[in-house]
């Protein structure tokens, strides 16, 4: 049994999920949204669920599923989250301000890049899931936010299994840079001793790094 059949039977058991999260899966399935794979999703909330944060940031909103997800987790933390894109921004504040969680969720929009160095405190938790090619600028900029035994999570870094092609002239020319890019960035961040990184093989790859100094 292949990879993928294992998490087709992982997701039919997991839980339902609430009305608008389940109008957003339906939306990102037509609109073809980038949100995070539901496997990886609960992987995310569980490993939230035991860390506890109360300030969490998101690099790359989409429309607001997975803020709403980990705001629903956890009632007493705040999530801020960045998105670019202004038509996301614009479907993730409509879904936002529909959640009954909207108090908590405080939504910038602007370049994730260029915003580093102007969003202030500290954050238990960063997720990041946005444009795979500025992972290294994502990290080591609001890495600069999370205290010692923090947690920086990064989802994608299987590029959908692309990372695992031996021959990548198959790809266009931005898929393989992109493919490099996000090689480098996992390699670096296995070898760096201020985190402790594992990397899990679900969903579509996901990185966790604790800070330890």
């Amino acid at each position: 049994m292949d990879h993928a059949s294992y998490e087709g039977y992982v997701e039919k058991l997991i839980n339902d999920r609430s009305p608008l999260l389940t109008e957003m899966e339906a939306f990102a399935r037509v609109h073809h949204v980038p949100i995070m794979d539901l496997t990886g999703s609960e992987v995310l909330l569980s490993l939230l669920a035991m860390q506890r944060p109360t300030r969490i940031l998101e690099v790359g909103t989409a429309i607001g599923y997975s803020a709403i997800r980990m705001a629903e987790l956890l009632p007493d933390a705040e999530i801020v989250t960045i998105e670019r894109n202004a038509r996301r921004f614009e479907e993730a504040t409509g879904f936002i301000n529909r959640s009954d969680v909207r108090d908590r969720i405080t939504l910038i929009h602007g370049d994730a890049v260029e915003l580093i160095g102007s969003i202030e405190g500290e954050f238990d938790a960063v997720f990041i899931d946005a444009a795979k090619g500025q992972y290294q600028k994502f990290f080591d900029g609001y890495g600069a936010l999370v205290p010692i035994g923090g947690t920086i999570y990064s989802d994608n870094l299987f590029l959908r299994g692309d990372v695992l092609l031996e021959d990548v002239s198959v790809l266009d020319r931005r898929r393989r840079r992109l493919v490099r890019l996000v090689k480098q960035f996992t390699e670096q961040l296995m070898a760096r001793t201020d985190y402790h990184t594992a990397i899990l093989p679900l969903g579509d790859g996901l990185a966790i790094s604790r800070k330890l100094r």
